[in-house]
C-alpha cells in the first residue's frame, strides 16, 4: 500500500450536497410505487482538468449531472432521458463511447431484459441489445476495451458485448454459461487486465471467468457464433452464506459481500496472479465433484494433498443493512493515491474505510511497541489517530464545546477525526482504551474482528438506503444513490473545507 504523499491525501469524503429528483410514481403500475435510484457510474473517459460527470438511474429515468467547486450547489443537470416502454424497470447503467466519434454513450438496461444504448449528448437512443431471457441485473465496462460491455442477468448468465462494428451483425460475443450458476445474477465485474470476469447473485456461489480472444470480424453473411464458455475456472459458495450482491477486483484480490452478513469480505483466490498467462478453457475445473464448494484451476485440489483455494484476508464492518440486497459498495483505486473503500447501508450512514491506513497504523504501532525504541524521542503520530481524552464530570463549558462539536459533526455528515497533520508525541503512554479504539479502526492482526469505518456520514433523510456507490476518476468525489430518488454529493480535498476545518480546530483551542 502506498505511503502518504502529503497529508491532505489522508482526508475522507464529507457531505456537500443532495440531490432529489422526482418522484417516478407518475410512470410506474398503481402496484409498484417504490422510487429508486439504483446505479451511478462516473464518465470515466474525461480529461482531469474537466468538471466530472455522473449518470444515475431510477426505474423510468436517468439524470445525468456535471459536478463542480464553481457552483453552488455543486451540480449542474445535463441531460434526461425518460424510459417510456411499459415493460422498462432499469436498474443498471454503464459508460462507453461511440466507436468512431468517442461520443459518450451510456448504456442502460433492467427488468426487460434489453441493453439500451443512450448517445448522451444528443438524447437519443442509439442502440438495444437483445440476447438475455431474464431482468438483466448488473453493467460493467471492459477497462482496456471500452467497446466491450458485461452484463449479469437473471437468467444465470454473464453475456459479452461488442460495440465495435465488426461485429454489428452478432453484438454478443461471449457467453459465461453452463456451469457456474444456479440462480440469478446481481453483479459482474471486470479485472484491470481485462482478461477476467466475476460474477456472483442469489445462489450464494462467486464465480472467475477468463475471458478468451473474441470471434473474428464477420465475413459475409455468417457472423461468428458467440464463444460459449461452461465452466468457471473459479467457483466457490464458501466464502458467503447469503445472496452475493456486490463483487469487485481489488488488484488480483477480491472484494465481495451478501445480504444479511453485514460485511465486506477482502479475500484471495490462492495460485491466481493476473500476471501469468491466462488459463486455457479446457483447464477449468468441472463439476464431477458435485460436493465441493470451492473449484479452482489456480490450486487444484487432489486426492492426495489439498492446499487452500482462497483464503480471507480482512472484514470491513457494515452495520445496519438487514435484510436488504442490492447494496454495492466502491473501491476508489488508483496507482497515485490510497485506495479508499466506500458503502452506503440501509439506514441513512456512508461509511469510508482508507486502506492505506492500515498500513501506515501497523507501522506505527509496531515503533510504539519497539522494546529497542529511544523512549526520550518524541514519536510521530498521524493525525487521523486521536487518543481519547474524556472531559472532568463537572466541566460545564466542557460540556457545552462537546455539544457544540457534536452539532457540527452532524450538520457536516462527518464524525471522526478530520485532522491530517501528523503530530509530534513525547509520550506514548495511550490509554487501553485509546489503544482498543484504534484496533477495532486499524488493526489487520484481528481476525475475528470486522474493520470498522474510518469516517462516517450521517444522512438526515431517516432510513435511506444507499444502493449503490461511484467514484470520480480523481478520487475527489464520491456519489451515493438509493431510496427516495436520492443522491447524496461528496467531496474531499477541497481548499475551503481544509480552511474551515482548520479554524474550527484553531478556535476549540483557543476557548
Amino acid at each position: 500500500m502506498p505511503s502518504a504523499i502529503g497529508s491532505d491525501e489522508w482526508d475522507l469524503p464529507r457531505l456537500k450536497a443532495s440531490i432529489g429528483f422526482e418522484d417516478d410514481f407518475q410512470y410506474l403500475a398503481s402496484d409498484d410505487q417504490d422510487t429508486e435510484f439504483f446505479d451511478v457510474k462516473f464518465y470515466p473517459y474525461a480529461e482531469s482538468t474537466h468538471d466530472p460527470v455522473f449518470a444515475a438511474v431510477s426505474k423510468k429515468h436517468v439524470v445525468i449531472y456535471r459536478l463542480s467547486n464553481k457552483v453552488n450547489p455543486p451540480y449542474e443537470l445535463v441531460q434526461l432521458f425518460r424510459d417510456d416502454d411499459k415493460e422498462a424497470l432499469n436498474c443498471s447503467c454503464t459508460w462507453t463511447k461511440d466507436p468512431e466519434t468517442e461520443v459518450p454513450y451510456l448504456c442502460v438496461a433492467g427488468r426487460d431484459a434489453k441493453i439500451k444504448v443512450y448517445d448522451v449528448v444528443q438524447g437519443k437512443l442509439v442502440k438495444v441489445l437483445v440476447g438475455h431471457g431474464g431482468e438483466i441485473n448488473d453493467l460493467a465496462t471492459c477497462p482496456t476495451n471500452f467497446l466491450l460491455v458485461a452484463s449479469a442477468s437473471e437468467d444465470t448468465t454473464v453475456r459479452i458485448w461488442s460495440l465495435d462494428p465488426a461485429h454489428s451483425k452478432q453484438p454478443c460475443v461471449c457467453l459465461l454459461a453452463g456451469e457456474g450458476h444456479s440462480s440469478g445474477l446481481l453483479t459482474v465485474a471486470f479485472h484491470n487486465s481485462g482478461r477476467y470476469v466475476l460474477s456472483a447473485g442469489h445462489d450464494n456461489v462467486i464465480c472467475l471467468w477468463t475471458l478468451p480472444d473474441l470471434p473474428p470480424k464477420s465475413n459475409g453473411k455468417n457472423p461468428a457464433k458467440p464463444i460459449v464458455i461452461h465452466y468457471p475456472h473459479f467457483f466457490t459458495s464458501e466464502v458467503h452464506s447469503g445472496i452475493v450482491d456486490c463483487v469487485a477486483f481489488f488488484g488480483d484480490l477480491v472484494l465481495s459481500r451478501a445480504c444479511h452478513e453485514d460485511i465486506i469480505v477482502l479475500w484471495r483466490i490462492e495460485g491466481f496472479s493476473s500476471h501469468d498467462p491466462p488459463p486455457e478453457i479446457s483447464e477449468a475445473p468441472t463439476t464431477s465433484d458435485t460436493e465441493r464448494l470451492t473449484r479452482s484451476a489456480f490450486a487444484p485440489a487432489t486426492a492426495s494433498a489439498c492446499p487452500p483455494q482462497y483464503t480471507r484476508l480482512l472484514e470491513f464492518w457494515t452495520p445496519n443493512c438487514g435484510h436488504q440486497f442490492y447494496l454495492r459498495f466502491k473501491l476508489f483505486h488508483d496507482k497515485d493515491k490510497h485506495p479508499v473503500l466506500a458503502f452506503g447501508n440501509a439506514k441513512a450512514m456512508i461509511f469510508f474505510w482508507d486502506l492505506a491506513r492500515l498500513g501506515s497504523y501497523h507501522d506505527f504501532i509496531s515503533e510504539v511497541r519497539n522494546p529497542t525504541r529511544d523512549k526520550s524521542q518524541p514519536i510521530n503520530r498521524p493525525g487521523w489517530l486521536a487518543p481519547i481524552q474524556h472531559r472532568h464530570k463537572g466541566d460545564t463549558v466542557s460540556k457545552l464545546k462537546d455539544a457544540a462539536s457534536d452539532r457540527e459533526s452532524v450538520t457536516s455528515g462527518r464524525t471522526g477525526s478530520v485532522e491530517v497533520e501528523t503530530h509530534l508525541d513525547p509520550n506514548t503512554n495511550y490509554s487501553q482504551e485509546t489503544l482498543e479504539s484504534w484496533e477495532l479502526k486499524y488493526d489487520m492482526t484481528r481476525v475475528d474482528e470486522p474493520i470498522r469505518a474510518h469516517s462516517q456520514s450521517n444522512i438526515t433523510v431517516k432510513d435511506f438506503v444507499g444502493r449503490q456507490v461511484a467514484w470520480s476518476a480523481g478520487g475527489e468525489w464520491c456519489v451515493v444513490v438509493g431510496s427516495k430518488n436520492l443522491a447524496i454529493i461528496l467531496q474531499r480535498w477541497n481548499k475551503k473545507d481544509r480552511v474551515d476545518d482548520k479554524e474550527k480546530r484553531s478556535s476549540s483551542k483557543d476557548r
